[in-house]
């Protein structure tokens, strides 16, 4: 039986994100209106819209850093039921064991100032997962090398790189060895030339079949590395489909209208694909 039936067992599931009429508002601003996604295995889901389109509060109430007014959030086979707490001993119980089987990678890094990359990377393992530091440290050290920046292991944030403080974070959430990774506009506040070598990294999660769901308005990454893009506008999910299909070919006019903004690349409509281009998973199963 898959677990995301049983609410609250967690579990190895084919499709860890399963959310359904998801809701969200802040005061009087409702910013998701009864939102679905589906998210496989394996699977890397870029969210594009514009902002305010509520993109960023989505992956942030898959893992309930926001709390949701109403829906179910089910993440690796653990089901919440959003907007009754009356069980809160349950919730937070909930929370814990989604939180352990997901990691989030932040637009402003968020890293420990006081903390070298080594010590920012060790302290989830140490803290949460209670590993002895001797294996904490040899992990940090892999994680550290696996995102190219094991000669930067001594140094602290102060002396780092937007990149290289960014690739830092992305260690630390790989050193909670997370089903699933979420990705909320990483390299928006990163200079254009330090852009390529955070999504290196995000490309060799994707071959290594991470599963991602990634905000960004990187329309090259979504090409070359995404299965599916979804669009969304208005706290609603307006289009969503393979992102050679998407980006070339959007159906709805305010998709049109943002690709315009985003991407100049863009081919004509009507206009032919350049080249083979990999299988995505929609395409695969069709």
């Amino acid at each position: 039986m898959n677990t995301t039936d049983q609410p609250g067992t967690p579990g190895r599931t084919d499709s860890p994100i399963h959310i359904r009429g998801l809701q969200k508002r802040f005061g009087a601003l409702e910013v998701l209106k009864g939102v679905d996604l589906t998210v496989a295995r394996g699977e890397v889901v870029v969210v594009m819209g514009p902002s305010g389109s509520g993109k960023t509060t989505l992956i942030r109430c898959m893992n309930l850093l926001e709390e949701p007014d109403a829906g179910t959030v089910a993440v690796c086979g653990c089901s919440v039921e959003c907007g009754d707490r009356a069980r809160r001993r349950e919730r937070a119980r909930q929370v814990r064991e989604i939180r352990h089987r997901t990691a989030m990678v932040f637009q402003q890094f968020n890293l420990f100032p006081h903390l070298t990359a080594l010590g920012n990377v060790a302290e989830g393992p140490l803290s949460v997962r209670r590993m002895p530091r001797a294996d904490a440290e040899a992990l940090a050290r892999r994680l550290l090398d696996r995102v190219g920046l094991a000669d930067k292991a001594a140094e602290y944030p102060a002396r780092l790189s937007g990149g290289q403080k960014q690739r830092v974070a992305i260690a630390r959430a790989l050193a909670m060895e997370p089903e699933v990774v979420l990705f909320d506009e990483p390299t928006s506040a990163l200079d254009p030339e330090l852009h390529a070598e955070v999504l290196q990294v995000m490309r060799e999660l994707a071959r290594d079949g991470m599963t991602m769901v990634v905000v960004t308005h990187e329309v090259e990454f979504a090409r070359e590395v995404s299965d599916r893009v979804v669009f969304m506008d208005g706290g609603v999910v307006l289009e969503e489909g393979p992102p050679r299909e998407f980006l070339s070919r959007p159906a709805h006019p305010r998709a049109q209208a943002f690709l315009r903004l985003v991407a100049h690349d863009l081919p004509e409509e009507g206009a032919d694909d350049e080249g083979p281009d990999k299988p995505t998973r929609w395409e695969r199963a069709s």
